[in-house]
């Protein structure tokens, strides 16, 4: 009789049935410790040293198997006895009667070494079991229970519990943060594994998000709180993570409702075993090895094993349902901003003017962009930081949302915006006959001039994310027959990415209602479809999906609850591995099941035919179940290859000022 870590937190009366403990860390069943068992066995082994060494069927030797057998079938005895006066009669009571069996003919010994066997196996399988669920109790108990908050200029030490929204908290290195907020002051790099998956740490400055349950690394930090307690993405993350255990697969279900007609047909036929044989043992044998756990832990202990790699690699699946649908997915269609690119601006052409080189055209731009919060701004001040341009200071400075910026650079006056700012400004429009790139097909403009004439203008466009290539090569290679992006966006911008990434198949200019007819034809054409979208804008097409998959849920109310799985972070190759790790759940499961199946049956003749003693079936029992977990824990190291990927640090929104398509969502992280 085995008890494994599972499914579930909550006793579930259907798994009495089947006389284990699938409810999670209660072992409320049969808790059984080491030393209570090899303290049973030390007796029953002196029985036999007594009787090798002395004179065979001395009473000292019997009295120390008795003992034994008292001390090992006692834990067994009781869980029957505790389900029988509930009402129930499981497969604890098979092991039960099996013990009481061998007592009752005076064999303590084989009932000593049946009891020892079972309880061996129990505390193995829930050692082993336990394990394959790490990355998951790692997340749900990484919350800090103590914070320290600032209040008047001075830090008292606080329970977690008690923060609240606007509270100021002050977080060293090495300190778990305690509550989802934004950074007032410092810099730091934090990991944040256990949130988005990525093993590399973040750098994180003032404005930044961050969430609770990671770690500062380095640096000194105050952060403002925006989310505390069971509000906090760690606290949210962690009550899907336990709603998906609980829940079942359809098959899961169905072995539920037939488990209670099992233990009463296991009894007929060890009657008629008794009546055409007279033989106790292979009364005992039979009770002992149609214990059906094998058959009972074939899915779940595959499907835990699952979560836990998928959790390991910031992929939330909120049902194992949805999980195990994820195998039979052929088609995919993806949004584009916030998706399939980053929603965030670069800088892809600088065309200085008038003699001016390109380093002091960076120069003077991103010295009076410096000041500004737009992604313009933010584009341009990274691109001189990337290629080591130093910035002068600038004065004066003034920015008409929508529209631009201006400011004074050295003594120049320097204005940054669309063309019809700096025509406001008295700049001749010659400068217009130098712009080679359309704004129709994804280009943002930005002109610059200096003391009241162009220097040039700069070509922005938003940043296809750096794996999309790769994680559409890694679907089709996995035989995933429909690939598509749908846009909202205008068609020679969703073309241009879709060719840069290696999109088979665009539509573009599509309203939320376009998407969803889209989603819903591929259904009827016999596709099963996924829907991967940023979750602001795409909750119809997403709830339109067989499954849906939301980008960047990390620190977005939105994208965690608009979708059935959510990627914590914008890695767009956990796509790929969730096919495969679905497909190998799958796979998985059918193994575990067929061996079960042949296993029982196998068994039950063996043991109906006199092949097999009560102890020899108590060992190949606790094999059988063995072997189901250690295959479906085969399942926790899938995905150990996209462990080293970092994410784009997430870019807060701000006014738009450019216009056209400078106007992006920004990346919601």
């Amino acid at each position: 009789m085995q008890v494994t870590s599972l499914l579930s937190n909550q006793s579930d009366p259907a798994c009495s049935e089947c006389g284990h403990d699938h409810g999670g860390l209660d072992h409320s069943h049969t808790n059984v410790k080491l030393t209570q068992t090899l303290l049973g066995l030390i007796f029953v082994l002196n029985s036999f040293l007594v009787d090798w060494v002395f004179q065979r069927g001395t009473t000292v030797a019997g009295l120390s198997a008795m003992i034994g057998a008292v001390i090992l079938g006692f834990p067994i005895l009781k869980v029957a006895f505790l389900d029988l006066k509930r009402g129930l009669l499981s497969i604890n009571e098979l092991v039960a009667l099996g013990v009481l069996a061998s007592a009752a003919s005076g064999d303590f010994r084989t009932a000593g070494i049946v009891a020892f066997f079972m309880l061996l196996g129990e505390i193995i399988e829930t050692r082993t079991a336990a394990g394959a669920r790490a990355s998951i109790e790692s997340l749900v108990k990484i919350t800090p229970t103590k914070a320290r908050r600032v209040v008047a200029g001075r830090e008292e030490e606080v329970p977690a519990s008690e923060l609240k929204v606007g509270d100021v908290l002050r977080i060293r290195p090495g300190d778990n943060i305690a509550g989802d907020g934004v950074i007032l002051s410092g810099q730091a790099s934090v990991n944040q594994a256990s949130i988005t998956g990525e093993s590399l740490p973040v750098d994180k400055a003032v404005g930044d998000p961050v969430f609770a349950g990671t770690i500062n690394l380095t640096g000194a930090l105050e952060v403002r709180v925006t989310k505390a307690g069971q509000d906090t993405t760690i606290g949210r993350v962690r009550e899907l993570i336990l709603a998906a255990e609980k829940t079942k697969l359809p098959f899961m279900r169905i072995i539920d409702q037939y488990m209670g007609y099992y233990t009463p047909l296991v009894l007929v036929i060890a009657a008629l075993v008794w009546a055409f044989t007279q033989d106790l043992d292979r009364v005992i044998a039979v009770l002992v090895v149609a214990c059906p756990c094998a058959f009972i832990l074939a899915t779940p202990t595959a499907m835990v094993a699952a979560l836990s790699a998928a959790a390991r690699l910031g992929v939330l699946v909120k049902n194992i349902a949805d999980l195990e649908a994820a195998a039979r997915i052929t088609a995919f269609v993806f949004d584009k901003t916030g998706t399939l690119t980053s929603g965030r601006l670069v800088v892809s052409r600088l065309n200085p003017l008038g003699g001016v080189t390109p380093a002091e055209f960076l120069r003077l731009s991103a010295s009076v962009e410096q000041l500004s919060n737009h992604p313009t701004a933010r584009a341009l001040v990274q691109l001189a930081e990337e290629a080591g341009v130093p910035l002068a200071q600038a004065t004066e400075f003034k920015e008409t949302a929508g529209r631009g910026v201006s400011a004074r650079v050295e003594g120049q006056r320097i204005i940054i915006g669309r063309a019809a700012w700096l025509k406001d400004n008295g700049v001749p429009e010659e400068f217009l006959k130098s712009v080679d790139l359309d704004e129709a097909a994804g280009f943002s403009l930005l002109f610059v001039a200096r003391n009241g004439e162009c220097i040039g203008w700069v070509g922005l466009q938003d940043q296809v994310r750096a794996e999309a290539a790769e994680a559409i090569k890694g679907l089709q290679a996995i035989g995933i027959r429909r690939l598509a992006m749908v846009s909202g966006d205008r068609k020679p911008v969703a073309e241009r990415v879709a060719a840069e990434i290696g999109m088979p198949e665009v539509v573009a200019e599509c309203l939320p209602q376009d998407k969803v007819e889209f989603v819903r034809a591929g259904k009827a054409k016999g596709y099963r479809v996924a829907v991967v979208g940023d979750g602001v804008n795409d909750a119809p097409a997403l709830a339109a999906g067989d499954i849906s998959i939301a980008m960047g849920a990390a620190g977005s109310e939105v994208a965690i609850h608009s979708a059935t799985i959510a990627l914590m972070n914008n890695d767009l190759r956990r796509l790929p591995f969730l096919i495969r790790l679905s497909r190998m759940a799958r796979s998985v499961i059918n193994q575990n099941f067929l061996f079960g199946v042949f296993f029982i049956i196998g068994g039950l003749a063996a043991a109906t035919g006199g092949y097999l003693n009560p102890i020899v079936a108590a060992i190949l029992h606790n094999v059988g179940s063995l072997f189901v977990v250690f295959n479906s824990a085969r399942l926790v190291r899938m995905g150990e290859e996209l462990e080293a990927f970092v994410a784009p640090a997430p870019v807060p929104a701000s006014e738009p000022r450019a216009g056209g398509p400078a106007v992006l969502t920004p990346q919601v992280a």
